[in-house]
């Protein structure tokens, strides 16, 4: 199989990439009660138990992100990652944080506004590692995604290759495996049991993408599959409750990372190459700041006008008004400001590389000895001014 192409974008990663985004927003719109101030099964008989499944849609991204990450990385520096990390994530988080303190301060319906110590902890976004509450609790994959980051940052140092890949790959399996039996807070922190399987998953993918398949590809990818049904029903019961997770099969939870697997699998082996869509494009960059806001703005929203319009429309609706809303922040905040950062980062990266450049001493040449030419002996000119003359000017100029 051909290698990757460079600017080759992936139209069809975009268009799964949304798909991952709106189940989660049918997940938080129409599974949970909260927005509608009761249980929605009176509200959405039919499409109530297939939006209980939508919290796969992280899972989803988890595997695009080991995916596109991996494709980033490739052949650039420590510094060039984060730059491009930075300079793609905070624009769009920063105005996040902000649209989302207004609306909670302005309408404290299903949030309330607990200080601006809160909103001051969000900004790093490190809340999570300090057990600081998030702004909007979608926030909770960031820190996720960060700790992804980091483990990528061992690869970049040492080059990243398709060996330097593999090892990845193989150590973080092993670390993933062996974590929760180990009983290592600090290692299952970062080796991430949960979540380690979608994120190898995703290198391996674009392994295949770059260089071809292979039995030891396929081998890593069966291994993350299981290892990823390991953990839904601890998922399901954390994203809807015990008590609701234990009434509903798991199987459906099941199928969804199959797919979720058979679909990226098909994208990195050409089977979507075709698709070039230009709208897809956009829809990719609108999932991020579509996430970042849809949460506590559009469930405020929900309840606010719950009693006033129909159910179905209302969640329309809202949809609607937040992928306007992630359009406006990506063309106005993430585009500009993540430019303006990412130049300035460029610079400081320089700087630094400079400072942090060994200087070379100046090498001292060794004194040469005086060259002195040797005029034919003449009978007449021995011993004459002339000839004494002549030997001095030569042997100053050297």
């Amino acid at each position: 199989m051909a290698g990757l192409r460079s600017g080759n974008r992936l139209a069809a990663l975009d268009g799964l990439r949304l798909l991952a985004a709106l189940m989660v927003v049918f997940y938080h719109y129409v599974a949970l009660a909260k927005p509608w101030g009761h249980d929605t099964g009176t509200i959405f008989p039919a499409t109530r138990t297939a939006a209980q499944y939508g919290w796969l849609g992280v899972e989803v991204f988890f595997l695009i992100s080991g995916f596109v990450i991996c494709m980033s990385v490739w052949g650039r520096s420590l510094g060039d990652f984060a730059v491009s990390r930075v300079s793609r994530l905070f624009p769009a988080y920063w105005a996040g944080i902000l649209l989302t303190t207004v609306v909670v301060k302005l309408w404290p319906e299903v949030d309330s506004f607990r200080g601006l110590d809160r909103v001051i902890n969000n900004l790093a976004m490190l809340q999570s590692g300090s057990d600081a509450p998030d702004v909007d609790p979608v926030y909770w994959t960031l820190f996720v995604e960060l700790k992804f980051y980091l483990i990528m940052v061992a690869v970049v140092w040492f080059g990243v290759t398709y060996r330097n890949c593999l090892i990845l790959c193989g150590v973080w399996t092993a670390a993933a495996a062996l974590a929760p039996g180990l009983g290592t807070p600090l290692l299952t922190a970062f080796a991430m049991p949960q979540y380690a399987p979608f994120f190898i998953a995703g290198i391996v993918f674009h392994l295949m993408r770059r260089h071809g398949q292979n039995a030891v590809l396929w081998a890593l990818i069966a291994v993350q599959l299981v290892l990823a049904q390991r953990y839904i029903d601890y998922r399901m019961a954390t994203s809807l409750g015990k008590a609701a997770a234990s009434a509903l099969p798991g199987w459906p939870a099941r199928l969804i990372i199959v797919a979720g697997f058979a679909l990226v699998g098909a994208i990195a082996l050409g089977a979507f190459d075709r698709i070039q869509w230009k709208w897809l494009t956009t829809a990719g960059a609108l999932t991020y700041p579509l996430y970042l806001i849809h949460l506590n703005i559009g469930t405020t929203l929900i309840h606010h006008f719950r009693n006033r319009v129909s159910a179905p429309v209302l969640v329309l609706a809202v949809t609607a008004l937040m992928l306007v809303a992630a359009w406006l922040i990506h063309r106005f905040v993430e585009r500009p400001a993540g430019k303006w950062l990412r130049n300035v980062m460029r610079k400081g990266v320089d700087d630094a590389r400079r400072h942090m450049a060994p200087r070379r001493k100046p090498v001292r040449q060794p004194e040469r000895p005086p060259v002195r030419i040797s005029i034919p002996d003449d009978p007449r000119a021995v011993g004459s001014p002339a000839r004494d003359e002549v030997e001095r000017t030569i042997t100053s100029s050297r």
